[in-house]
């Protein structure tokens, strides 16, 4: 049975909050006992450096975030579970990938946009401050991504642009150098997917409005009391779809439960009462995960060896073999082989490959070629995955069938495009 690969990670800059938990945690965890998903968990400690410099803090966070995971219910066992600086692949993919990574999409990228325009509202230069790791992180995120080839990527929606970006370098690089990669989507939790904090914006440790996953249950009652509310007194109706007290319930509620609140707050609940019952619903759900978690971070080197045991297996299964044909597809290749490619070429011409790739009139197009000659070329379709399927079925039948869409390129026979075609598909056999 082929597996759906969803690749789920969390910068490493901060204590592990209740929107991490929700917003990626929880349902990342819930898809993998599905027998038909390949997890993959990651820690995100190079994205950390893009805007922490404290190394502390770092090691901190990875052992927090590595723990709440864990106590959270993942069997390392079962699912990929590693620390994205222990995968030498990645930054290295990251360098092939810049080098056909488009610079107008980078400068479109949300992070360095806001960066800049902060910058021109202060009367400063466009960049100043802004450091290369910021521009270049979508690259970085599309190497998480495209070194294990995954499908699906949990995120929230201020995040689907990066996946968008992994898809346009993904695209960019089959079309240059031969199919690698599978191009991701995003998979968002329409309810939880962005959980607002302490101040009604969305729960970041970049505005310090975060309720730590772990807190003590004092402390995660206190924070929740503190949650800002407005100021309409007991027995007054309450607008639930604008409350953030009411979000962060229904995150942490069954669909009854949060129906029963919704009326409540019809019926003008006191914020008070709200609050405790919110408290209620997320301690119920925390508690059992909290001694867990006390027992796990209080072993480090335990968790250590766990991290470092799923990025061996994990290079060895996927990222190195993968690397070594990417490798060998842009030109970094051996040369003791040199003379025997030369010699033989006359011989053995090089395989037929197809190329999928999209023009300005905003069509997705691909064309089988054997070196520099276009064996065969089709028209336009609107959707890559429509371009994807036409592309498979050629390879899975062997041959050319009497659709018009597809033109033989100039000076080429029927004969030529069908043994290419069944040299692929006895390949695949």
């Amino acid at each position: 049975m082929t597996r759906t690969r969803v690749l789920t990670g969390i910068t490493t800059s901060g204590t592990p909050h209740l929107g991490n938990y929700a917003g990626a945690i929880r349902p990342a965890l819930e898809a993998s006992r599905d027998p038909s998903v390949e997890s993959f968990y990651f820690l995100a400690d190079y994205h950390a450096l893009i805007k922490v410099m404290d190394p502390a803090r770092v090691q901190r966070s990875t052992l927090e975030i590595a723990a709440s995971w864990l106590a959270c219910g993942l069997d390392p066992s079962q699912a990929w579970f590693y620390r994205q600086s222990d995968i030498p692949e990645i930054p290295e993919l990251t360098w092939l990938l810049t080098c056909i990574a488009g610079k107008g999409i980078l400068n479109r990228a949300h992070a360095y946009k806001a960066s800049v325009d902060k910058n021109r509202e202060a009367g400063e230069d466009d960049d100043a401050g802004i450091t290369a790791g910021l521009f270049m992180y979508p690259v970085l995120m599309a190497a998480d991504i495209l070194i294990f080839n995954a499908q699906k990527v949990p995120v929230g929606r201020d995040q689907i642009q990066h996946i968008e970006m992994a898809r346009d370098f993904g695209q960019r690089f089959n079309h240059l150098f031969g199919e690698h990669f599978t191009l991701p989507e995003a998979a968002i939790e329409q309810h939880v997917a962005t959980l607002p904090g302490l101040d009604g914006r969305k729960m970041s440790k970049s505005y310090d409005n975060v309720i730590p996953l772990f807190a003590p249950r004092e402390q995660l009652k206190k924070l929740i009391y503190s949650i800002v509310t407005d100021s309409r007194a007991p027995g007054e109706p309450k607008d639930a779809d604008t409350s953030n007290v009411f979000q962060l319930f229904q995150a942490f509620s069954s669909r009854q439960q949060a129906d029963d609140m919704r009326r409540a707050f019809e019926s003008g609940i006191a914020w008070g009462e709200a609050k405790q019952a919110l408290f209620d619903r997320i301690d119920a759900e925390i508690s059992p995960m909290r001694e867990k978690y006390e027992t796990l971070v209080a072993k480090p080197a335990d968790i250590e060896a766990t991290l470092r045991d799923g990025a061996a297996r994990l290079r060895i299964a996927y990222a190195t073999p993968l690397l070594a044909q990417l490798r060998e597809a842009v030109g970094l290749r051996d040369l003791s082989k040199a003379s025997v490619s030369v010699s033989t070429q006359a011989e053995q011409p090089a395989p037929a490959t197809f190329k999928q790739y999209r023009e300005p009139d905003g069509k997705f197009y691909f064309k089988l070629v054997r070196g520099d000659r276009v064996l065969l070329q089709s028209a336009g379709f609107d959707a890559p995955r429509d371009a994807g399927q036409r592309v498979a079925a050629l390879k899975r039948s062997g041959h050319l069938d009497d659709d018009a869409t597809l033109v033989p390129g100039d000076g080429v026979t029927r004969e030529e495009i069908d043994a290419a075609l069944a040299q692929m598909a006895e390949d695949a056999a």
